[in-house]
């Protein structure tokens, strides 16, 4: 589920509902090889723990210029459509992964917010050539 944000009438700005599923099957996973083996279940746990908290901070913002990335409302990083070579989710199934590549870097997240509201976003603002 995405939110519409109208600023003006000519500018819309669609900010990504939270999606805590891989953080809490993380941690799932981890209660489980808690039983098998205390370290591996540890780090799990902890990057379960680490994504919980980001998903709670982060947001991702569509305009119809950037993708704006944010961390307690305020802007981390903007990313212009026009900079941009490529975009991928990685494992259909079960989407994991948001990779994207601009002219100078590449840059991966994971998916901790609606991912069918992402890929229409891309698909609107950015679509596969």
């Amino acid at each position: 589920m995405a939110t519409n944000i109208k600023i003006d009438s000519s500018t819309e700005v669609i900010e990504l509902a939270p999606n805590y599923k891989i953080p809490l099957a993380l941690i799932a996973i981890a209660i489980t090889l808690s039983f098998v083996s205390f370290w591996v279940a540890g780090v799990i746990a902890l990057l379960g723990l680490f994504l919980t908290i980001q998903t709670v901070l982060i947001r991702l913002q569509f305009t119809s210029q950037s993708l704006l990335v944010l961390r307690s409302g305020k802007v981390l990083r903007t990313f212009p459509y026009g900079e941009w070579l490529n975009w991928e989710i990685f494992w259909s199934p079960v989407p994991i992964l948001f990779y994207f590549r601009e002219v100078n870097s590449i840059h991966f997240l994971p998916i901790i917010f609606d991912s069918k509201a992402l890929v229409d976003c891309l698909n609107k603002h950015y679509p596969r050539q």
